[in-house]
């Protein structure tokens, strides 16, 4: 007979165990239905997993900044607060070059210019940035990479910038950068 409490117990764990599994790590998170608004986000970005890509999409690499990381900047999306439109592709150091963590959406701060919002979230800033960018509102998400901070913090303890880091057009080797991408992406 103990046996059956045990087998309830153990069922019991199971399924608090799978239910938990489903939920994404994220300190903070808003509302579960922003992972389903965040769908044309990962439609439109990714592809740039690998950031020659992005380069050769008009994304423009600029230096390394702690917390944020590289960001690859589209100044034709500057501006923009759609979600399959971010200005900014947000990269870290991996094993084998550059990976993908994040995206950003940018919105020149000015006169007579609101606090943008996306999924819910009001962008930060304003804050001043690299140029071309100057001072804008950002908004950033870290849909490629866990924050334990949460979704849409400003920044990512766990990004650094390696010593004397600068922005890189290209990570792979000679040979694969004579190889024709577009056929493959079109």
């Amino acid at each position: 007979m103990a046996s059956r409490p045990l087998k309830a117990a153990l069922t019991l764990a199971a399924a608090a165990a799978f239910s938990l599994s489903a939920v994404p790590a994220q300190a903070a998170d808003p509302d579960p239905s922003v992972w389903t608004d965040l769908t044309d986000t990962y439609t439109a970005t990714g592809e740039y997993a690998y950031a020659p890509l992005a380069v050769a999409d008009g994304f423009t690499p600029l230096a390394c900044v702690p917390g944020v990381g590289y960001r690859y900047v589209n100044t034709d999306n500057v501006g923009e607060t759609e979600a399959e439109e971010p200005a900014a592709l947000l990269y870290d150091d991996g094993p084998n070059g550059r990976r993908l963590i994040g995206v950003e959406w940018i919105v020149p701060a000015g006169a007579g210019v609101t606090r943008p919002t996306l999924f819910g979230q009001e962008f930060q800033g304003p804050e001043t940035l690299p140029t071309p960018l100057v001072s804008s509102y950002t908004l950033r998400a870290w849909i490629y990479r866990t924050n334990p901070s949460g979704l849409f913090s400003p920044t990512h303890p766990d990004v650094t910038c390696a010593p004397a880091s600068a922005p890189s057009t290209s990570s792979e080797p000679d040979w694969l950068a004579d190889l024709d991408w577009t056929d493959l992406v079109t």
